[in-house]
């Protein structure tokens, strides 16, 4: 796809922020503290610019929050059961910091760090070290991770891992989407190719596979997000919303289209592509209160989370050795977000 992204470069705070522009108007700005993608600035079909991705006013502030906001997710995205796994015999015990299990590689996960950042053939590639030992895991790790904006609108991003010893990986980018001009992401729709889903339990660990048949979880065709929140459903009752990964369709040795955000005030419409397993549709359901832009807050469902990876609680289930990396060997993950307006 043709590419005319050129990247400049600022002083944010105590870190730095790189804008990737392409020929189409759109501006994306990434931050070297986390590799966080920090604002998506896109026109809407009146021509009219704003920032389809939440995010806060400050460095500190994605320091302290919980939310994860744009932020590269690592090692281990999403949740461990009791932080907890035996890998070839051994059993490790990683970092506990959601209750009894793990989350999002810990308190000092990849969201925390500085990355090193460089341009490379027109893309922004960031990298860390992570050493044997972070938030338990074993191992030294490098991750690579690769952002490029092309003149069609689509943000790829390309992650890359080694490591010296066998350890769990599963990266992720937890960006929050609003595509409109309202407060919540309620009047969008969306729809997801995906047959099945995990249901969880009360600490958000998955239970068991399930159809989406017949469910408030079955969006293969588009679906109102706000008529399918309202939907008497269990799942959605424990979790506040969806915060359920679902199992995507398709061959997973190359990106194909897995889902489609659409909102019709603005007419822009976002298309995921992956070559992962799995695809975590988080609502917002813990939004409330959260630091916005401009000193101001967040409600509950003000955006969602397409985060493509593996499944949650992946290295201790059946099959848990596709979560594996092992010397020798490279982890791979291409994510695509193509935005358009329609």
């Amino acid at each position: 796809m043709t590419t005319s992204s050129s990247i400049d470069v600022r002083p944010w705070g105590d870190v730095n922020l790189y804008t990737l522009r392409n020929a189409s108007g759109m501006r994306i700005d990434i931050s070297d503290l986390g590799a966080t993608l920090v604002s998506w600035l896109a026109p809407d079909r009146e021509g009219r610019i704003a920032d389809v991705l939440l995010g806060h006013d400050t460095p500190d502030d994605y320091r302290n929050g919980t939310a994860f906001m744009g932020a590269t997710i690592g090692r281990w995205a999403n949740r461990i059961r009791d932080a907890r796994f035996v890998l070839d015999g051994t059993a490790h015990q990683v970092e506990r910091n959601e209750g009894a299990n793990h989350l999002h590689g810990g308190a000092m996960g990849f969201h925390r760090q500085i990355w090193r950042a460089q341009e490379i053939d027109g893309a922004l590639v960031m990298a860390l070290h992570s050493q044997a030992g972070d938030a338990g895991f074993p191992g030294n790790l490098d991750v690579t991770v690769r952002y490029a904006l092309d003149d069609a609108g689509t943000l790829s991003i390309d992650y890359e891992a080694r490591s010296d010893a066998a350890t769990p990986v599963n990266l992720t980018n937890h960006a929050y989407f609003n595509l409109g001009d309202d407060a919540r992401i309620r009047e969008h729709e969306i729809s997801i190719d995906s047959d099945t889903y995990f249901a969880i339990d009360a600490a958000s660990i998955p239970v068991a596979r399930e159809s989406v048949k017949d469910s408030a979880f079955d969006v293969r065709a588009r679906a109102s997000i706000g008529a399918r929140l309202e939907a008497p459903h269990p799942q959605l009752a424990l979790a506040g919303g969806f915060d359920h990964c679902y199992v995507l369709n398709g061959d997973a040795r190359e990106p194909r289209t897995v889902a489609v955000l659409f909102d019709a005030s603005s007419g822009r419409e976002l298309s995921v592509s992956t070559d992962a397993r799995g695809l975590q549709f988080y609502s917002g359901n813990y939004l409330e209160g959260v630091p916005a832009r401009d000193g101001l807050r967040y409600r509950k469902h003000a955006g969602l989370c397409l985060e493509a990876g593996g499944f949650p609680n992946e290295i201790n289930m059946d099959g848990g050795e596709r979560a594996v990396l092992r010397a020798g060997d490279v982890y791979r993950q291409r994510t695509r977000y193509t935005l358009r307006v329609r």
